[in-house]
């Protein structure tokens, strides 16, 4: 910002009688009028953000749900992401290890994609349902700064064996081989599918309303593959205690779980202030 600082005759002559002038009265000034008080600034007034009604029989922000769904590109029909094991086989996107079916969704918390997040509310239970996402809520719009040439030399010093085609990762960042020759390789760090519009194909299965049912769907959430039911489950006025069954009592990163499960039982019960574990192990 730039700142500008800116003599009288001696002739006798015979003596007259001094005129007489009027006299004048005295100027009486008004007093001045008092100055009014400086008015004390207003202060401006946060304002909160305006609630969506809720729409009565369908999807609300901050509703608990189960969904099954299904991404693809809209220009290519490229399926890259479903909860369907048999259409995740088909398409080649299988993986080993991955739990299958209805996913948990706490609409307006990012769980799943922005732009399918932003526009679950008002989606219909057990309505199958096409939600069209524009790139830039996406997987963002192309950018040009992320396309380079790297020479050849440099990525084989770094064990990276670059073949045109090739999805790996290069100093921590994903990228995508576009080409090689000639000593020099061209190296994509978009998204595969940044400037695409996105289709999802979903389908909401469930609204959860009881918390019960909410604290077991967040317990399978952390604890995958584990049948939310053997976790026995006790609501206090500010204390929630959840029994581990015996059979994941060693399980893999199971504190990392426990953390992970009361961390979102805090937030989503705010009248809580500590969720406790017990282990109980019994006489064999």
């Amino acid at each position: 910002m730039t700142l500008r600082v800116f003599n009288m005759s001696e002739d006798k002559k015979p003596i007259e009688a001094p005129e007489e002038k009027p006299v004048e009265e005295p100027k009486v000034e008004a007093p001045a009028a008092e100055a009014a008080p400086a008015e004390a600034p207003v202060e401006a007034k946060e304002e909160k953000p305006v609630e969506e009604p809720r729409i009565e029989g369908a999807v609300n922000k901050g509703d608990f749900i189960l969904m099954e769904m299904t991404g693809k590109a809209e220009e290519t029909g490229e399926v890259f992401d479903t909860t369907n094991e048999d259409v995740a086989k088909e398409k080649g996107i299988h993986r080993e290890g991955n739990t299958y079916g209805a996913r948990l969704v706490v609409v307006g918390e990012g769980w799943v994609l922005r732009g399918l997040d932003a526009r679950l509310r008002g989606t219909k239970q057990n309505e199958q349902t096409a939600i069209e996402i524009p790139a830039a809520e996406a997987f963002g719009d192309r950018d040009s700064n992320n396309v380079q040439i790297i020479p050849y030399r440099v990525l084989r010093s770094k064990n990276v064996n670059p073949i045109p085609g090739a999805e790996l990762e290069i100093d921590g960042r994903q990228a995508i081989i576009r080409s090689v020759g000639a000593g020099r390789v061209q190296v994509d760090y978009n998204h595969p599918l940044a400037g695409r519009k996105i289709v999802y194909d979903v389908k909401v299965t469930e609204i959860i309303e009881e918390e019960k049912a909410k604290v077991n769907a967040l317990i399978g959430r952390r604890f995958v593959g584990v049948d939310a039911e053997k976790f026995d489950q006790k609501m206090g006025k500010k204390k929630m205690t959840i029994t581990i069954p015996d059979d994941i009592f060693f399980g893999e990163n199971i504190q990392i779980a426990k953390r992970g499960l009361a961390m979102d039982v805090l937030k989503y019960f705010p009248e809580l202030e500590d969720v406790e574990f017990l282990e109980i192990v019994k006489r064999s």
